[in-house]
Parts: structure tokens; C-alpha cells; sequence
């Protein structure tokens, strides 16, 4: 099959900063291209027009033009254009794109557009209470209704979703998967008592809550430290530096327990995971989180909220504990409990990977992918 993807963002040194969206998309495609499928990605409002391979996928990179007026319709057709040439010089079969902003919304071609639900800016909004500009309500709509077919990342995002827009049609649910031969224990020497959060800084990821929890960790285990991975972002509802935010309402003791990384290489991340003891993720606003994925794959105690889509990923006293983020006495409970307990965090380590191998590897999930396209391309392809 050939088969592209539309994203605004996606790990690789020639663009932008990606996140968890483009990870995800990332390990879909290397899958597909692994097994030898051709497989594009389009990239689309980065910083410059360019054309590369990576990994034996095609990447094609759509700078933003700028346009005075009509912006949103004109960039759009824009990218509509770049696209439809490669899909008649390739022969590209089947196209996909994620929810968020509604990036295809005006844009008609001349092959099926699967719209995958990863989770749009109305859904996040939804979850975090937040205030939504209209205009990205009315593209997501517009590009919902517009496609071919609907996929999501978990059965609550389509839920959810389908109550958000009105959706009437059937979406099949294909989880994210992970590479577990990349996410593995890789025999790094843990420190003892640090404690990991990587992810954006920003309230929907439960960083303000993790202050409050903290502070009840460290009154009640002294040896510990805190690190967070992260680009700290301007919160949505202060305007202010989300971990200038954070950091004002820790201890001056546990203050000093924290350190910040900016971020670090997508590659790089493994050896953060490593060498933690326990993994914090306690997000109030996720749709299928890679996050969660890698931290499993990679044999280590995680502690996440219980929110929506935890369930369909995580078993609850087994792979980890599930606890409501605003409840900081229990969630640092749960913590502390895999600070001291050596052997149950070793015990939820191997059940976690387990559980992610058995249900969302890269093998089993590639499997679904394969048939949800073929089920869309002529009978003959």
C-alpha cells in the first residue's frame, strides 16, 4: 500500500518541536514502512519547504505562506495543492490526518481522508474546562464531517468526540502503539528516589496539581528528587509561566528537590526513563497517551491519573496506580508506596510491559492499521 499522513508536527531535526501527536504518528508510519509499505508524511506550517527521507519514509515538509487575508482558507489550499500533485505523480491510495484544529477542512482530494481521532482542541477544551476559539470549532467540524472515515486512539475520545460534534457514524477504535524493541529496559542504574514527569509544563498535564503532591511526598520521605522533562508553557487561564506557577507553590524543601530540563532528543528520552524509580503522569487531558506507553513498555513504576481513557490502558494495582490528580493525599500515597515496596515496583514494571507487548505493540496494532486501510482502498490494490 502507499499511504500518507498529514500532521503539524513530527519528530525529526529538520522541523519543528513535536510532541506526544507526532511520536505517535511517527511509530505508526515505521511500522507501515518497515513491512514495506511507501509511506509520506506531510508536515505542514513549519519553517521551510523541503523534501527528505527518514527511516525510508518520505517527508515533505510545507513552510506557512503567510497570506494577508483569508489566511485560514488560502494555507489551506495551499497544502491541498502540494498534496493532490504527489498523490497523482505517487499514487498515493489512502490519506490521514488528526483531529486537531481541523488542519483538512476545506481541502477535497481525490483519495479517501480518514480523519484519526488523537484528540481535537473542542475535546480538550471539554476536559480542561477551557474557553474555545470558534473558529477552531468550526474547522474540526468542517473536517469531521468532511471525511471519508473516523478512527480514534480510544473508545472514551470517541465518546466523547461523537457527543462534542454530533457524530451519528460508526468509529472504529485502533490504540496507539509503541516499538517495544525501542521502549525496553535497558539496564540503566536507577537513582534512587527520583521521581520522573516529562511531558509539556502545562495545567492539562496535571503540573499544578503534582506541586501540591510533591510537597506531601518529600514532608514524608526525605530522600527523594523530582525531575521534570518539559517546555514550559504560558498557562491558559493566568498568562503566566506554568512552572514559574508550579514552583510558587512547592516547599522551599521541595523547591530544592526539583530540576527542570527543557527538554531533551525524542532518542534520549529512554535513558530519563531508566534511571527514575517512579514515573508521575497525573493529566487531567489526554486521548491515548504516548507518554503512558513508553513508560510501560520500559518496565517502570508509574503512578497516572484516573481520568477517561486511563482504564483502556492501564490496570489499576497492577500495571500502576490510577488515582484522581486533585486527590494529592492518595496520589502521594501511591507514590511513596513504590519508593519503599522494592518488589512491588519491580512486580508493576514487568506486568506493565506485559500488558503493553500483549495489547499495544507495535505487531498487534500494525495488524489493525493494515486492515482499517485496506478496507478503504479498491478491492484491487
Amino acid at each position: 500500500m502507499n499511504i500518507a499522513f498529514i500532521t503539524p508536527e513530527y519528530p525529526h531535526k529538520n522541523l519543528k518541536r513535536s510532541a506526544g501527536l507526532g511520536s505517535s504518528i511517527k511509530n505508526t508510519a515505521t511500522s507501515l514502512a518497515n513491512t514495506g509499505h511507501d509511506i509520506t508524511v506531510f508536515v505542514v506550517f513549519q519553517n521551510e519547504e523541503k523534501v527528505f527521507t527518514d527511516n525510508g519514509i518520505k517527508i515533505i515538509s510545507i513552510s506557512r505562506k503567510g497570506y494577508k487575508f483569508f489566511g485560514w482558507y488560502l494555507e489551506r489550499k495551499h497544502i491541498q495543492k502540494i498534496i493532490q500533485k504527489e498523490i497523482q505523480e505517487t499514487n498515493i491510495g489512502v490519506l490521514e490526518a488528526p483531529d486537531w484544529t481541523g488542519i483538512t477542512a476545506f481541502m477535497s482530494f481525490t483519495i479517501p481522508l480518514i480523519i484519526r481521532l488523537h484528540g481535537s482542541d473542542t475535546y480538550f477544551c471539554n476536559l480542561e474546562g477551557r474557553k474555545q476559539k470558534r473558529k477552531n470549532h468550526f474547522f474540526e467540524r468542517k473536517a469531521l464531517n468532511q471525511a471519508d472515515k473516523i478512527v480514534s486512539v480510544s473508545t472514551f475520545t470517541t465518546n466523547l468526540t461523537k457527543k462534542l460534534f454530533n457524530l451519528e457514524c460508526d468509529i472504529e477504535t485502533i490504540y496507539n502503539g509503541i516499538n517495544t524493541d525501542m521502549f525496553k529496559p535497558i539496564g540503566t542504574k536507577i537513582k534512587t528516589g527520583q521521581i520522573l514527569y516529562f511531558g509539556t509544563i502545562i495545567r492539562k498535564k496535571g503540573i499544578l496539581e503534582l506541586a501540591s503532591i510533591f510537597n506531601k511526598v518529600i514532608a514524608l520521605h526525605n530522600d527523594v528528587s523530582l525531575l521534570l522533562i518539559g517546555k514550559d508553557v504560558k498557562d491558559a487561564f493566568e498568562n503566566k509561566s506554568t512552572l514559574d506557577m508550579f514552583l510558587g507553590r512547592l516547599t522551599e524543601k521541595a523547591k530544592s528537590k526539583v530540576t527542570h530540563l527543557k527538554a531533551v532528543p525524542y532518542r534520549d528520552i529512554k535513558n530519563y526513563i531508566g534511571q527514575a524509580q517512579v514515573v508521575v503522569l497525573p493529566s487531567f487531558a489526554e486521548a491515548f497517551p504516548m507518554t503512558w506507553l513508553e513508560t510501560l513498555a520500559m518496565e517502570k513504576a508509574l503512578v497516572a491519573s484516573n481520568i477517561g481513557w486511563a482504564k483502556e490502558l492501564m490496570e489499576d494495582g497492577k500495571t500502576g496506580y490510577l488515582v484522581n490528580p486533585k486527590n494529592h493525599d492518595e496520589f502521594s500515597t501511591k507514590i511513596i508506596t513504590l519508593l519503599k515496596d522494592e518488589e512491588k515496583n519491580k512486580r508493576f514494571g514487568i506486568n506493565g510491559r506485559a500488558h503493553v507487548i500483549s495489547n499495544f505493540s507495535t505487531s498487534v496494532i500494525l495488524k489493525k492499521n493494515i486492515n482499517f486501510y485496506k478496507s478503504l482502498l479498491p478491492k484491487n490494490d
